[in-house]
């Protein structure tokens, strides 16, 4: 089967692996110069399965306004007259309840565990290298109330078959030696040894190579302007090369998704996300990270690429605005000084952007749309690179007529209905 695979970043990209190494005639096509070079240029580098949570949650619109007015802030809204993001965020509230929250946290979990059991066999099964680790995440809290406040994560962990520990100071100093120098800073830890990280674009460039040696052929520099359709079936893609053909079609534009499809009359919920990180060249490897660890206050990750440290965060509403806050490169370089003040050289920090594609119950849209032909990978928000290799493994699957091994019904559009 001829397969049009829209969207090069870590989704598309693996999904057009799988769907090449299940013998389709696969064609990739992105405006971009190669692969990954957008949301999943610069992300945390966490594969966090035990970290997939919504953050829709019981108590959220308080936490909201706390946030925001924090002198180094999780969360930034910039008002716009613009009815997307409204109607997102609403929507969004409407899930801040505990069974919501039960619910779209349990189904994450579902999908980031699956990837990254896909993602050990397709490490063993190409030995594809990308500075990964397998040491876990370590989320640290600065309070008791923070601490206290994990009781229903822990509750969905549990029943989701997620190893977990909790630890006190000198708990998680056994992971991560370097917080030593400021562990008065923090109460406790709460350890996800099944967590994993890796650099997102170098494992996306490494994997389209694989894609091509299987066949796939990548598009670059190729613009996406419409779908065209007959009311039953998607007929073709309008792009600057001209109108693309195929017998299904896969779409993974993240962010961009949901102005495409609403020219066909598909409405999805999904709406960029702003996010930034820093790459810090590490100065002295014992003072640095050795795996993951997340600031449970500022919301910011703190990752060991190889020579590298990566520091992620910041949520901010603002539309597709995509230029570089420096008061948001002042709350990245904050918590790695603070956490690791010796580990890192922020002097040398490369800053980065990108759009991360969320919806307002924080699970991606994978699945049939109304056309036929036409399979949705988008809105994994902040969780791209760790649902990548289960979402790639299931689009092939759907594609090619076959059962996926996990439940997939409540992943698709339909759940909006």
């Amino acid at each position: 089967m001829r397969v049009l695979v829209l969207g090069s970043g870590v989704i598309g990209t693996t999904a057009a692996y799988y769907l090449a190494k299940a013998g389709h005639e696969v064609t990739v096509v992105d405006r971009q110069p190669g692969p990954a070079q957008e949301t999943s240029f610069a992300n945390a580098g966490e594969v966090s399965p035990g970290y997939s949570a919504p953050w829709a949650g019981p108590g959220v619109p308080v936490k909201a306004i706390k946030w925001m007015l924090m002198h180094h802030s999780p969360l930034v809204i910039k008002p716009l007259l613009d009815p997307s993001m409204w109607r997102w965020c609403v929507a969004m509230l409407k899930n801040c309840t505990t069974t919501a929250y039960h619910t779209n946290k349990a189904r994450m979990v579902r999908v980031a565990e699956y990837s990254r059991d896909c993602l050990k066999e397709l490490r063993a099964e190409t030995g594809i290298t990308y500075d990964e680790r397998t040491q876990g995440t370590l989320q640290l809290f600065r309070t008791e109330k923070q601490l206290d406040g994990i009781g229903k994560d822990v509750d969905i962990l549990r029943e989701s078959g997620v190893p977990f520990q909790l630890l006190d100071q000198n708990g998680y100093l056994a992971y991560e030696p370097a917080l030593a120098a400021v562990k008065h800073k923090f109460v406790g830890a709460l350890r996800l040894p099944g967590d994993e990280t890796g650099d997102c674009h170098l494992f996306t460039c490494r994997l389209a190579r694989m894609a091509e040696g299987l066949g796939a052929r990548f598009r670059f520099g190729t613009a996406i302007h419409g779908i065209e359709q007959d009311g039953a079936r998607v007929t073709g893609i309008r792009t600057d090369a001209g109108v693309l053909t195929a017998d299904h079609y896969v779409l993974a534009l993240g962010s961009y998704s949901t102005k495409l499809l609403g020219q066909v009359g598909i409405d999805i919920p999904v709406y960029p996300v702003k996010g930034y990180s820093i790459t810090v060249p590490v100065a002295d490897a014992a003072m640095a990270p050795e795996s993951t660890v997340m600031d449970e206050t500022h919301k910011v990750a703190v990752t060991r690429l190889g020579d590298r440290i990566r520091v992620g965060g910041t949520a901010q509403l603002s539309g597709f605005d995509l230029s570089l806050d420096g008061r948001r490169r002042e709350t990245l370089e904050f918590v790695v000084s603070d956490l690791f003040p010796h580990g890192g050289d922020v002097s040398r920090a490369e800053f980065w952007t990108g759009l991360r594609p969320m919806t307002p119950d924080g699970t991606p849209i994978i699945g049939p749309s109304r056309f036929s032909n036409l399979t949705l990978s988008t809105g994994h928000g902040t969780l791209g690179w760790t649902m990548a290799a289960g979402t790639g493994r299931v689009v092939a699957d759907m594609v090619s007529g076959r059962q996926p091994e996990i439940p997939v019904a409540d992943l698709s559009v339909a759940r909006y209905a």
